[in-house]
């Protein structure tokens, strides 16, 4: 009987059994909207409302389709990350030459560079997520921004703003420490951040490509982890904070390929968070081995065993025999589902329709509500 109690208990709290990563399709509404807004044909105000109506529908949909979690799809954004870590004090947003190359397709052009000292001050997120909390109603409202790895990963580091590594990654922790309570301040229980640097540490071909660019893969995974971990200490207990691991999401596409083995005991073992999203739907991720390093009874790992890459369903004997076979490494009790990543990690989305998404969704909840009954 305690048993069952324990597992009704976890099932409230998120991760959720059902639980998404976050970004959804953008509507035509939305597209159309930001292109009227880009030409002057629309105002800030008037965009912003746009959005609002097509949030509230969504999210009154995945609650339809019985999510516990939602999100606001990252409506507002272009990107999953840029947007986020432009806002923070002492970064700018540029125009680079090149976007970030997948295979066989290449993102649009967009950059980011420190250029002063590091701080969380006032943020534009923090207004967009109490919009999303005010109509979730007695579901929880989900927020998902990159992880502090991704300014050092993907941005440019002015030698006049630091010319010292660690007063560097002192400071981001602080600044993402600032962050993570000015979202609690608002209400945030559930925060996910968005890490693909982790994915790229499980890849012998972009470990090289790294080292080529003068970067010690084993230093980035230390002073990584380190900074993490100052980020989120100290957090208030009723705050869940997970990590969505991600091996590149644009246009259904993708960058790097390797199991998890590699970082497996650094992450599982030594990252002070509530749990982990695994993108699980292709060879490209290795076995459910490297989860033999989840030690901890309170941590959980959701499996990305959906694709969100492409339309088509999975079969769900499928996926409940994958989720047997993770079981062998991690207790059934911790473990959880979802798709492998979000459909929209930027705007342009992946190559699906929004039924299809819909029913990926779906798929997810009537699959985990056979698993965990």
């Amino acid at each position: 009987m305690s048993e069952l109690k324990n597992l009704h208990e976890t099932s409230k709290q998120p991760p959720f059994r059902a639980d998404q990563v976050g970004s959804l399709l953008r509507p035509s509404t939305i597209k159309k909207a930001r292109e009227q807004k880009a030409s002057g044909e629309i105002s800030s105000e008037q965009l912003r409302n746009i959005e609002n109506d097509e949030i509230i529908r969504i999210v009154n949909k995945q609650k339809e389709v019985g999510l516990k979690a939602v999100t606001d799809g990252e409506f507002r954004r272009a990107w999953w990350h840029f947007d986020f870590l432009e806002g923070l004090h002492g970064v700018e947003g540029y125009n680079a030459e090149g976007g970030i190359q997948f295979h066989q397709k290449q993102t649009s052009s967009r950059g980011i560079k420190v250029t002063g000292k590091l701080d969380f001050t006032s943020h534009p997120m923090i207004e967009d997520y109490k919009f999303l909390h005010s109509i979730a109603g007695e579901h929880t409202a989900k927020m998902t921004i990159p992880s502090p790895s991704m300014l050092h990963f993907r941005g440019e580091v002015e030698k006049s703003a630091y010319s010292d590594n660690e007063e560097f990654f002192h400071d981001l922790g602080l600044t993402y420490k600032k962050a993570l309570q000015s979202f609690y301040d608002a209400g945030c229980r559930y925060l996910q951040l968005d890490d693909t640097s982790w994915a790229y540490l499980c890849s012998d071909e972009q470990k090289e490509q790294l080292r080529a660019k003068g970067m010690d893969p084993d230093y980035l995974g230390n002073i990584y982890l380190k900074t993490l971990n100052e980020a989120v200490a100290g957090r208030p207990d009723d705050m869940k904070i997970t990590m969505h691991i991600c091996r590149g999401n644009f246009r259904s596409t993708w960058i790097s390929s390797g199991g998890y083995e590699p970082v497996a005991e650094k992450l599982f073992g030594g990252l002070d968070i509530d749990g982990f999203f695994l993108e699980y739907d292709s060879d490209r991720a290795g076995s459910f081995e490297p989860l033999r390093f989840v030690n901890r009874p309170d941590l959980n790992i959701v499996l990305g065993l959906i694709t969100s890459k492409f339309g088509e369903l999975e079969k769900a004997d499928e996926i409940k025999r994958r989720i047997e076979e993770a079981a062998k490494f991690v207790d059934l009790n911790q473990l959880c589902l979802s798709p492998q990543c979000g459909f929209a990690s930027t705007e342009e989305g992946n190559i699906l329709t929004e039924d299809q998404q819909w029913a990926k969704l779906q798929h997810v909840v009537k699959i985990a509500n056979d698993v965990w009954k």
